[in-house]
């Protein structure tokens, strides 16, 4: 493939940081974060090896949901700065060659957007076809809640109209139409706005629920004749839009399992999704590191949809946003992952998830750890972290729900973190406290640190950018007779790796074959000084330490790659 080829696909070898906008840094001593704060730490970074910021909403909003109820999707709120301050972020970014991808939320808005409180004026009213209302009693839909902990449905009868409506989320969060033209025309129009002032794409948020024909259909005079062609005109009005400023992405929001996510890429014609979070590897990832063996993990692996075009890619993440879900595992599977990662009941979220960051689940394990990153980082596919993920930032439990992992950025070992300037009453978000408080983890202090998770992690990202192959690669599974430790090696074209993970605490020796390549293969370690090569049986032995891991570049001739 050539080099403007692959430029054009930058995001299958990139690396995403997911950015919470009101706890990142305060540049005003108002207590929460803002985009200006942003703007001043992109060199930092840049520096760790990010290449593509995803900032969550900024849009002005009651923050029911952590700004995922927007009041006005083309606005920023002044908590935040104003579209000054976004362009400039962008122009700086770019600068620096970072790409800004934004939230795209179109499943739902604030019930305290303009088109909501027009729809409830009236059943006749232009706006009430936005969204998607019933005369009839929908009956007990509790099973269905996404919040069963707040919400007893997803119908609310609104007594203004004596009507109910839907919201998947939150009562607060009635659900859009988008089986209607006019809706979608709306999306497409805030699609072009916010691509206009630069950003490179979007994170499309609960895309499945946003083309759910069940809740459409015999309930509204609109009809999707192919519930996926909504999102197949989406992708078609970005490519025509951003065609004069590179490739932009939607990176879509989908947790089911791989054999329907495939409907979401638009299978082999790949012309919906440009990439999918991998909620199914992630959930069999972390049974891997609960029971300490490869199996889980190296079957979600296997079961990767194959035939798919090179434009779609998968992101892969350790941490994210929200709770760290685990529906897509077997009841039995999700209580060994609880048991394992979250044995107290605070430490869950509507019990069936997880309010924890990996330092507190590993117990502070620098060894596991690191092994756990440089895993995500060798998943095919392209890795996305979290805000803070880099320093080792733990949760804080004492605030409620999704907010334990949404705490202050840790900049300094100093008042509020570095954070803000205010009083620590006025902060928005309470700091975290105990042994992952910003006394013993902190950016300052970690940049100063070269045995730190910041070093590791930039080391990571650099290798990583080296080594297309981990991005762009196809994968193999080698069989291996130590079942803590998994081995893959990745492809492409004449470049090959090989990696090796050991999930469990013990050293092991790890003896692996592989077929196809000659005797006396030189394998050069990328992390280390130590190499080996393959005997006359195609076979070598690796010493690995407890939590140990290898990044192995087979030494092809004419790759002038330094190794």
């Amino acid at each position: 493939m050539r080099i403007t080829e692959t430029a054009d696909l930058w995001y299958n070898n990139a690396v995403f940081y997911c950015i919470d906008v009101e706890t990142y840094l305060d540049s005003t001593g108002s207590g929460g974060g803002d985009l200006h704060g942003i703007t001043q730490r992109i060199d930092y970074l840049a520096e760790i090896g990010v290449t593509c910021l995803w900032l969550m909403p900024f849009y002005p909003s009651p923050r029911r949901d952590n700004g995922y109820d927007i009041a006005d999707m083309y606005g920023v709120d002044r908590r935040y700065g104003d579209h000054g301050d976004f362009v400039e972020l962008i122009r700086v970014a770019h600068d620096r060659g970072l790409r800004v991808i934004v939230d795209l939320v179109i499943n739902h808005t604030s019930d305290q957007h303009p088109w909501f409180k027009a729809s409830r004026r009236s059943t006749d009213n232009p706006y009430r076809d936005y969204y998607v209302w019933r005369a009839d009693d929908p009956g007990d839909t509790s099973d269905q809640a996404m919040f069963p902990d707040e919400e007893d449905g997803i119908w609310t009868f609104d007594e203004q109209t004596e009507q109910w409506y839907l919201h998947h989320f939150l009562h607060t969060q009635p659900d859009l139409n988008t089986a209607n033209p006019q809706v979608r025309e709306e999306i497409t129009k805030l699609m072009g706005f916010w691509l206009q002032l630069g950003v490179d794409g979007f994170r499309v948020d609960a895309v499945p629920f946003a083309i759910n024909q069940r809740t459409l259909v015999g309930m509204d005079e609109h009809e999707f004749e192919e519930p996926h062609d909504y999102l197949r005109s989406l992708r078609r009005f970005l490519q025509r839009r951003a065609s004069g400023q590179g490739s932009a992405i939607m990176l879509g929001e989908v947790n089911l399992p791989h054999e329907e996510q495939v409907a979401f890429f638009g299978g082999e014609r790949g012309d919906q999704l440009t990439m999918q979070f991998d909620f199914f590897t992630n959930q069999r990832l972390f049974l891997s590191l609960a029971r300490q063996e490869s199996a889980p993990l190296a079957e979600a692996l296997r079961s990767r949809p194959t035939g798919l075009r090179v434009e779609s890619q998968y992101a892969n993440f350790l941490r994210n946003h929200d709770e760290l879900t685990l529906d897509l595992l077997e009841d039995d599977e999700q209580e060994e992952v609880l048991d394992a990662f979250a044995p107290e009941e605070e430490m869950r979220f509507a019990g069936r998830g997880l309010r924890r960051r990996l330092p507190g689940m590993f117990n502070g394990d620098p060894r596991r750890l690191k092994m756990a990153y440089s895993l995500l980082f060798t998943l095919p596919g392209t890795p996305v972290m979290f805000y803070g993920e880099e320093i080792g930032m733990g949760e804080n439990l004492d605030v409620p729900g999704r907010e334990a992992v949404r705490t202050p950025m840790q900049w300094t070992s100093e008042k509020n973190a570095g954070f803000s300037t205010a009083k620590p009453s006025q902060l928005s978000r309470a700091v975290t406290e105990g042994p992952f408080g910003p006394e013993h983890v902190n950016a300052a202090q970690a940049r100063r640190d070269p045995n730190s998770m910041l070093h590791h992690i930039t080391r990571l990202a650099q290798r990583y950018r080296e080594s297309p192959e981990l991005g762009w690669g196809d994968t193999t599974i080698i069989d291996t007779e130590l079942p803590q430790v998994l081995v893959h090696t990745t492809t492409w074209e004449d470049r090959s790796m090989v990696l090796l993970h050991n999930l469990a605490s013990e050293p092991a020796i790890v003896p692996f074959t592989l077929e196809g390549m000659e005797p006396g293969t030189q394998l050069v370690d990328l992390l280390s000084e130590e190499s080996c090569e393959l005997d006359a049986d195609r076979s070598t032995r690796m010493p690995m330490d407890g939590y140990g891991y290898r990044w192995l570049r087979v030494a092809a001739q004419g790759d002038h790659r330094l190794l």
